[in-house]
């Protein structure tokens, strides 16, 4: 992929990371699945991601640009995270990752399903940017983080699509949304290389850390519960299995 400009192959494999959001969705629609062994994915993916912001993310943001930069960024992108959570899950999109009958229709509440949509671009977005951000250091995308955030989007989609499917939302809405967050994820990861190239250290440090933060406050707003109501006891357990599987792939990439 060397002819290709790199804030292309940027996109491409936040793109592909993205997409994984629409497989799970697929599988969801399709295929029975059940709750137990959705939310066992779940756990699973929410172990990968951990691992990922921890070696990944954070790791690479204090390599960069130091304490200061990554803990102001950290902390404002879960301020900001929690803060537009909260506004959405006002207009019903608190349950979006929620595979039982938890999500409501739009009988229920108005507006829930343009929120259910926003929130899931909230979700994804930052994981995405954090794969352009990637290739600024060395021209090559972090396979580690695309195949945690491919990982992770799985159960995430995968989940989402059967409460929206149990909530009566349509097959156009349920493919629109993850087929479009797909290419918002290959859009936003564009950005994150072609915008931040020209920035100082200290500014993709912070970028990467808001991101980080942004990740981590998502996870326990909205897919750990959904892990432990359904897995209990054994969501630890699963969770674990997933971040020791991103660390490998960590140390593998080293």
């Amino acid at each position: 992929m060397d002819i290709i400009p790199l804030s292309i192959q940027a996109g491409f494999w936040g793109f592909v990371a993205g997409g994984a959001l629409l497989v799970g969705a697929v599988i969801a629609y399709f295929i029975h699945v059940p709750q137990r062994l959705i939310a066992a994915v779940m756990a699973f993916g929410s172990g990968v991601l951990i691992s990922a912001l921890s070696f990944e993310l954070m790791d690479e943001a204090y390599e960069t640009g130091g304490f200061a930069a990554t803990a102001f960024g950290f902390l404002l992108g879960a301020t900001v995270f929690t803060a537009a959570n909260w506004l959405i899950n006002r207009h019903g999109a608190q349950h979006r990752k929620r595979s039982g009958g938890q999500q409501p229709s739009e009988k229920e509440t108005a507006g829930s399903g343009m929120a259910i949509a926003i929130g899931a671009l909230l979700d994804g977005i930052p994981e995405s940017i954090v794969i352009g951000l990637s290739m600024l250091k060395g021209g090559t995308v972090s396979m580690v983080a695309v195949v945690a955030i491919f990982l992770s989007n799985i159960p995430e989609g995968l989940s989402s699509a059967a409460g929206m499917k149990k909530a009566g939302r349509s097959a156009t809405y349920i493919f629109g949304i993850w087929g479009g967050i797909a290419l918002a994820s290959g859009a936003a990861a564009l950005v994150g290389y072609h915008v931040f190239q020209g920035f100082s250290p200290e500014v993709v440090a912070a970028t990467t850390a808001i991101a980080a933060g942004a990740i981590l406050a998502m996870l326990v707003d909205t897919m750990i519960p959904e892990a432990f109501e359904v897995a209990h006891t054994l969501a630890g357990l699963i969770t674990v299995a997933g971040f020791l599987t991103a660390f490998m792939l960590s140390k593998m990439g080293s």
